[in-house]
């Protein structure tokens, strides 16, 4: 064989290696445990299901979950604990949930995320969402797709009926966490932050249990103190005890990555909703039995102001939006419109972004209404398509793959102190002299930046102007809200 040849197998090997390519990618992935951790039967499993949830009776909560910590042994020890966690998310919008999970049979290093395909169990199919694995997979040398992580795991697998029980049309993002530093929790916290982007539609489960051990006295003397670091969202504390042996949960790093993420989206509300083992269920106590701890624990994000627009007025808008850029593209022409809705008749000032493939296709706004508001959607709209500097006009054939989104926003209000600016609820204007710029509130949850990091870049990438001119007394700042919506939710 020639030295070309085998140059060109190796370089073949290498990419299949380090692209992930592998004979389980758009597969579907038979379950490991359905018949021994919960019923094969699905009509049985819908009915113990069923019958969890509807025993499950928990406080309802002032937000959105934007994170369930959830048992995951066998449905008849932490069934009715998980169930309470499920019931708070039934009929929620979700539409991507990621499942954190620990390897219980497979040794390996860092983080194995399963690439595309989908998961069965008894209840059907839920498929992978790939366009969100593709974020996370092999950004970082220890986030790569590990199969034999997958081979015999049960800690991913028992989520998934509960998903399938409370959740439509929703795909899952599968990760297997090995063994993991604190670093490799944080690098995956990011790229997931990342891959959330703002949206409010992904839901993160962390599955892990509790103490292990033949003493059922000790179960609550190791786990309290363990859910009082959680309680406070110590990721680093929880990590060290977890590394230290003074706490045993076996999905603990996957617990300490959803702490981490949730915590940079500002998200650090945290309940409780039940503690027990595994002796307290059976009604065995008895010294030397086998004992495992389980939690049903949710982190919720902050309750969301009442907005000034209801539902059908913001798909009034959204609809505005794209009638106008289909209308423009074919005609050159602004569509003519009026528009009898007193609240769309107000003069605000609103910005139009477009996004395609999850990418930023244009985003042009007008701060301060000069019109009715209907009106400035429209005309903001054909901007973003059509005079963003930044990107090439957006032809008619694809506008099909292209995404609205329309922020309203509330009249500006200037302030004498960067203290005032709350991170992902105020948008911002800095101004000196004849120089200005402006990041919408999103900006923040969506870089995860910090508010100097906010503030450095608004001065030098969108107004022109030194990195630390937000501190310079002659530097104006503005700050309001906005009324943010989209055409995913509709």
């Amino acid at each position: 064989m020639s030295q070309e040849r085998i140059r060109v197998i190796f370089f073949f090997i290498f990419l299949c290696s380090s692209f992930g390519v592998n004979s389980f990618a758009g597969e579907v992935k038979k379950p490991n445990v359905a018949g021994t951790f919960y019923p094969a039967d699905p009509i049985v499993l819908g009915q113990r299901l069923d019958g969890f949830l509807a025993q499950a009776d928990p406080q309802p909560l002032d937000g959105e979950i934007f994170a369930l910590i959830s048992p995951h042994a066998g449905y008849e020890f932490s069934g009715q604990v998980a169930a309470l966690g499920y019931k708070l998310v039934k009929d929620k919008p979700y539409k991507t949930v990621v499942i954190l999970a620990p390897s219980h049979q497979y040794a390996f290093p860092g983080v194995s995320v399963y690439p595309d395909g989908a998961f069965r169990t008894p209840l059907g199919d839920i498929e992978v969402d790939s366009d969100f694995t593709r974020e996370l997979l092999y950004k970082d040398p220890e986030i790569r797709f590990e199969p034999k992580a997958f081979f015999k795991e049960h800690s991913l697998e028992v989520q998934l009926p509960f998903l399938q029980k409370v959740l439509k049309n929703f795909k899952i993002v599968p990760i297997i966490l090995g063994d993991c530093s604190f670093f490799t929790c944080q690098k995956l916290a990011g790229l997931l932050r990342a891959g959330i982007a703002g949206r409010q539609d992904v839901l993160v489960v962390a599955s892990t249990d509790m103490y292990h051990g033949y003493d059922y006295q000790e179960a609550a003397i190791f786990d309290q103190p363990a859910l009082a670091v959680i309680k406070a969202m110590d990721a680093s504390g929880l990590y060290e005890g977890l590394k230290s042996g003074k706490f045993q949960l076996c999905g603990g790093y996957g617990v300490v990555t959803a702490m981490i993420l949730a915590g940079d989206l500002g998200h650090k509300k945290v309940k409780v909703l039940k503690y027990t083992d595994s002796a307290q269920v059976t009604a065995s106590k008895i010294k030397g039995n086998w004992t495992v701890g389980y939690s049903s624990i949710v982190i919720d994000q902050e309750k969301k102001e009442v907005g000034m627009l209801n539902q059908e007025q913001r798909k009034k808008l959204l609809d505005i939006a794209r009638r106008s850029i289909e209308t423009y593209l074919k005609t050159s022409k602004k569509m003519e419109i009026n528009e009898n809705d007193p609240l769309l008749s107000r003069e605000m000032g609103s910005f139009v972004t477009l996004h395609e493939a999850g990418q930023l296709r244009g985003c042009i706004g007008n701060m301060v209404g000069s019109q009715p508001l209907y009106l400035t959607v429209r005309d903001m709209a054909v901007e973003a398509a059509t005079g963003d500097p930044r990107f090439s006009p957006v032809k008619f054939a694809e506008l099909k793959n292209i995404e609205i989104e329309i922020s309203v926003l509330s009249p500006l209000e200037k302030v004498e102190s960067a203290d005032k600016i709350e991170m992902g609820k105020h948008g911002v204007i800095v101004r000196r002299g004849f120089n200005s710029g402006v990041f919408l509130p999103q900006v923040a949850t969506e870089t995860g930046w910090t508010k100097e990091e906010f503030l450095s870049q608004l001065c030098s990438q969108k107004a022109g102007l030194p990195a630390n001119a937000w501190k310079d007394k002659t530097t104006e700042i503005f700050i309001f809200t906005a009324e943010v919506f989209s055409e995913k939710e509709y």
